[in-house]
């Protein structure tokens, strides 16, 4: 015999009620709350045969990854496809996830892998003529323009492809729940279905998610935690820079990134994102400049660092910031009026990171401390120089991780000082940067010249 009943389900975490909430006790988040039926059986009956395995028993033998075509990719991955993983990628409208994955399907389709790509989206002409201007053309890559889960799990027992691309995962539904697609009843009963699929038949799985306008992916958290790797792909429309951004992953290193580039015969890859975020050729003095060697996932380079500090009119002076947290300029802003007396509080503060970057390394202290130093004072900081530093509330100077990887990025894009901390100094045996040690802010402006 089976009941149905109606739970209320936060959409943004998953929590449940059996009663309407205005405030959900789990994310802390209004009016998030809607009806979503459920049924419950009271016989359950389980079928099939289960044993329980010694630890010293699981076989420590990995499935052999598989190349996705596209080296930035497999990098963020953690060297390839790993076989019956379940793969979510979410990104903004239009910054080219279904075309990533078109083109991934392409090329593992010319490695001799099958691919079955199912749209809930688009129709199948739109699939063709965005193919068409790709210049992709694969015999073992299937279309299938279907919703229902049930259909998709018949023709993949039918097809037996290695790599299922599902366009969105928002878009798909079962029949075992009444709700409409992308409710967070469906999400979570599709993702358990597609996970109990991809384990069992080892198929690997790409979901396409969508994102919220806060940039976070749609639908309940549970669902990044069902799935094997969440990674985010990142970039501004009007710039071809595209960012690949793995924030969680059970086959390989989190925090890791890739590089892409739009064009007119869709996404490339970067192998040397330095040139993308400094234009090396045209190095002139400016004031309100300062590169910075960085450090993300597993690579390093540099990038630059844009301020521009003007005097501000009635009313409150604004700070504003494209490529970095506000509240992270906010707080250098305090630190250099707070420590070296500079009256910033009549000044307007515009801060940006060259190429749509978003900066998370703290290295980058430095670099922008100097960037609107050198905006303030009006003058140009030195066109072979680099910073890098975090600079802590007591306007002390931090060190920070991978020197050695930072300073050989800085000497291969042909730079010739570089600003570090007081208590980095050791031996770089390899280096050949002229190396300027600062203990706190003040010493910048001794280093500066100001």
């Amino acid at each position: 015999m089976v009941k149905s009943a109606a739970v209320f389900v936060c959409g943004q975490c998953g929590y449940e009620s059996i009663k309407w909430l205005g405030k959900c006790p789990s994310c802390q988040t209004w009016s998030s709350f809607s009806e979503e039926p459920r049924n419950f059986n009271n016989a359950h009956t389980h079928n099939g045969d289960y044993k329980v395995v010694r630890l010293t028993d699981v076989s420590m033998e990995e499935s052999a990854r598989f190349s996705s075509g596209n080296a930035e990719l497999d990098r963020v991955l953690g060297g390839g496809i790993v076989p019956g993983s379940l793969i979510l990628l979410g990104g903004d409208p239009g910054v080219g996830k279904s075309t990533l994955l078109l083109q991934v399907a392409q090329k593992s389709a010319d490695n001799g892998y099958k691919i079955l790509y199912l749209t809930g989206e688009e129709s199948l002409r739109q699939i063709k003529l965005r193919a068409e201007r790709l210049k992709i053309k694969a015999d073992s890559l299937f279309l299938l323009n279907e919703q229902r889960l049930e259909i998709l799990e018949n023709c993949i027992r039918q097809t037996k492809p290695h790599l299922i691309i599902i366009d969105s995962i928002q878009t798909v539904y079962t029949d075992s729940v009444s709700s409409i697609p992308g409710s967070v009843a469906q999400l979570r009963e599709c993702t358990v279905k597609l996970a109990e699929i991809a384990k069992k038949m080892e198929r690997s799985f790409f979901l396409i998610g969508h994102v919220t306008k806060d940039g976070a992916l749609a639908g309940p958290k549970v669902l990044e935690h069902m799935v094997d790797v969440v990674i985010y792909f990142e970039g501004e429309k009007n710039l071809p820079l595209r960012v690949l951004r793995s924030v969680k992953n059970r086959y390989g290193s989190t925090d890791e990134i890739g590089f892409l580039e739009m064009g007119g015969e869709g996404l490339r890859e970067v192998q040397d994102p330095s040139y993308i975020f400094l234009d090396a050729r045209q190095r002139r003095p400016v004031s309100g400049l300062a590169v910075c060697p960085i450090y993300e996932g597993s690579r390093p380079f540099l990038i630059e660092a844009q301020a521009l500090v003007t005097s501000s009119g009635p009313g409150y002076a604004r700070r504003m910031a494209s490529g970095i947290d506000q509240n992270r300029l906010a707080l250098i802003i305090a630190v250099l009026e707070k420590r070296l007396s500079l009256n910033l509080g009549s000044q307007d503060i515009y801060v940006k990171v060259s190429g749509g970057f978003f900066l998370k390394d703290p290295a980058a202290d430095l670099g922008i401390a100097a960037a609107i130093i050198s905006s303030y004072q009006n003058f140009s900081l030195p066109v072979d120089t680099v910073f890098a530093g975090e600079v802590s509330l007591s306007g002390m100077i931090g060190k920070v991780s991978f020197w050695e990887n930072r300073l050989k990025e800085a000497e291969r894009m042909g730079y010739k000082k570089a600003v570090i901390p007081e208590h980095s100094r050791f031996n770089f045996k390899e280096i050949n940067l002229e190396l300027i040690t600062i203990e706190n802010i003040s010493d910048l402006l001794k280093v500066m010249e100001v």
